[in-house]
């Protein structure tokens, strides 16, 4: 039976979303906690975060016994397999030829920014910058809409050859005291968040301009390459 997982993680406890060699991964946790109920089966995530990057709707999928019919049991029983810091939010039966990674068609990320300064308890989950320009931002992140090859928004090191991404839509809003960059997309490569956001935030300070992201995205030149914290990023919901 091929079962989709809806997970949720904090990604400060994990070296990234996919299996390490030191086993320290959400991956491996997960792995541990199925093999831990006698269930020997492959986990296929949606795509891969990395180290203190959050998700609040990651996905799965993974092919289970036939005799594991109650997914409510099922949920119930792993989470208590589970970390603190790993949360099953959901279990439901797909199709056979359901695949977490290909079959997705949007991913949604969110990056959390505040003008207040962090405590021992959000530190590792909202990201802090001194002072934001609301409307430098907003005129600025619409300019990520669209197919656009984003060679300039990529870690080095990537194995992407194929570095053109479609981003569907964009917003930049305040909840509360949070500043929030809503980002979604077919897919993204490594680090292309965080550096979207590091040149957008270099724009709301008056270091750099809208002209400068417009020659950054046509690649005529390479004005910023420092990616924003990690931990203000979060998975948010990935749709099928």
């Amino acid at each position: 039976m091929n079962t989709k997982f809806t997970i949720s993680y904090d990604g400060t406890k994990f070296q990234g979303s996919q299996t390490q060699p030191n086993g320290l991964s959400v991956e491996d946790r997960l792995q541990e906690a199925f093999k831990s109920i006698n269930i020997d089966t492959k986990i296929v995530l949606s795509g891969r975060t990395d180290k203190d990057v959050h998700a609040t709707g990651q996905v799965f999928n993974a092919f289970l016994p036939s005799f594991w019919n109650d997914l409510k049991k099922l949920k119930k029983i792993l989470n208590k397999h589970l970390p603190n810091s790993i949360n099953i939010k959901a279990i439901q039966e797909v199709e056979k030829d359901f695949h977490s990674r290909f079959h997705a068609k949007k991913r949604v990320y969110r990056y959390l920014v505040s003008t207040n300064k962090p405590t021992v308890f959000n530190a590792d989950y909202i990201s802090y910058h001194e002072k934001i320009d609301e409307a430098k931002i907003k005129e600025a992140i619409k300019l990520f809409e669209g197919v656009h090859d984003f060679e300039y928004f990529h870690k080095k090191g990537s194995d992407k050859e194929n570095t053109v991404r479609e981003v569907f839509s964009t917003k930049f809003y305040k909840y509360k005291d949070i500043y929030v960059f809503h980002f979604c997309a077919n897919s993204y490569l490594r680090s292309q968040i965080r550096l979207m956001v590091g040149i957008l935030l270099k724009i709301s300070d008056g270091k750099l301009s809208l002209e400068d992201l417009k020659k950054q995205l046509e690649k005529k030149q390479n004005k910023f390459r420092t990616p924003a914290s990690p931990y203000g990023l979060y998975l948010a919901k990935v749709y099928y």
